[in-house]
């Protein structure tokens, strides 16, 4: 699948400025480094929802005024200027300490340019937070149960200035005296998800190929309900394809189908048409963006009560929640007749680009209050709300 070119990511541009959007009580021109993660195009052409929501968050912060960098790979695309160590993106490095470190330096070198940097790359530029003079708000877009619990409890006690954002507040459970400054939910660009009344006979599952995510479970719920099963996952890393081998393939078949790591429209038309979206992870999942996306679509998601599936899927409107994978088969009839637009417009409401963007406005706002910087006033500016499910009902005649 191809990314948007510049004239369809202009016309989507000239668009949402038509829309308005209150940031704030204060409008402030800020010079904005966004530092995204270099292993992937931001935007993604395929997996990649930390990429995909770090270019909703550059492209909404242009849209509202302010002067943004964003440090990516050079095949990125965005409105923002493009500052790039790596001409396209390393993906064939992945984890490599020495990439990841020159991409933040990259960013650090220049800290004099900026009024904050927005730090979505992981926890080896958070440590270096710390020697920089500018303010650093660092997202945290993994869980903190394990080792990148403690290691980011070290990290914040070498820098008292550092500032933390949570995707969801469950993320917090595991280390909750982290210097936690505001909690940011992703969002998802709803003009690119439009909502669908038809609902298939198929279930759906999309995600990656590792037992947390559970691409196996969904595969026991739709043999007991003798129901068609589509699977489209991110399979690269040697661990996801031994687990695929070992746990997956096996079971595939005419009604069992695995599509492989699907595009963005792809990925659309996939959970447009499905019946139920399974999320049966057995992890405690930041955010789960899959959630979202289907139900943006209209398709309700079935998931186990772990992570922030509870604060995504709201039980009996958009999906339903079980505590068990064995309860998962009795929940599909459940969902399967709730009310598709009821499902768009719970995204609406909560998971928007512009409600995103005020959000990391806020916490902006607050790390450059405390280290006492002024900063000049800008006009009021327009920032991405997607389409309703009003628009998108008229537009497809439904």
């Amino acid at each position: 699948m191809s990314l948007p070119g510049p004239n369809l990511l202009t016309a989507r541009s000239a668009r949402r400025r038509l829309r308005h959007v209150e940031l704030g009580s204060a409008k402030r021109r800020l010079k904005i480094a966004v530092l995204g993660p270099v292993w992937f195009p931001v935007p993604p052409p395929a997996y990649g929802g930390t990429e995909r929501v770090v270019s909703l968050l550059t492209e909404g912060l242009v849209e509202a005024g302010h002067d943004v960098t964003l440090f990516a790979s050079g095949d990125s695309t965005t409105a923002a200027r493009l500052v790039s160590e790596f001409p396209s993106a390393p993906s064939d490095r992945f984890g490599e300490t020495a990439v990841e470190l020159a991409h933040a330096l990259s960013c650090y070198e220049r800290v004099d340019e900026f009024d904050v940097i927005s730090d979505h790359s992981g926890p080896l530029a958070a440590a270096l937070a710390g020697a920089v003079r500018c303010p650093v708000v660092h997202t945290v877009h993994g869980a903190l149960d394990g080792e990148l619990g403690r290691a980011y409890e070290r990290i914040a006690g070498l820098n008292p200035r550092l500032g933390m954002v949570s995707i969801s507040h469950s993320q917090r459970r595991p280390q909750p005296n982290l210097p936690w400054v505001g909690t940011c939910p992703n969002a998802i660009d709803l003009s690119e998800h439009a909502l669908s009344l038809h609902r298939g006979d198929y279930l759906a599952f999309v995600g990656r190929m590792s037992p947390d995510k559970g691409a196996h479970r969904a595969i026991e719920v739709a043999k007991q309900l003798d129901m068609p099963l589509k699977l489209a996952a991110k399979m690269r890393t040697p661990a996801e394809v031994r687990y695929f081998e070992d746990f997956v393939r096996p079971q595939l078949g005419a009604d069992i189908e695995y599509l492989g790591e699907l595009g963005p429209r792809d990925k659309v038309e996939l959970l447009q048409n499905a019946r139920v979206t399974l999320f049966p992870i057995d992890w405690e999942e930041p955010f789960g963006l899959v959630m979202i996306e289907s139900m943006a679509c209209g398709t309700p998601v079935v998931a186990t009560r772990r992570g922030s599936v509870p604060a995504v899927i709201e039980d009996g409107r958009s999906g339903v929640i079980v505590d068990d994978v064995h309860e998962m088969g009795a929940a599909v009839a459940v969902a399967e007749r709730l009310d598709a637009r009821e499902c768009r417009r719970s995204v609406e409401e909560r998971f928007t680009p512009d409600r995103m963007v005020g959000a990391y406005s806020g916490v902006f706002e607050r790390a450059i209050h405390k280290h006492g910087i002024a900063l000049p006033r800008i006009p009021q500016m327009s920032v991405s709300t997607g389409l309703t499910h009003r628009d998108l009902t008229q537009k497809t005649g439904a």
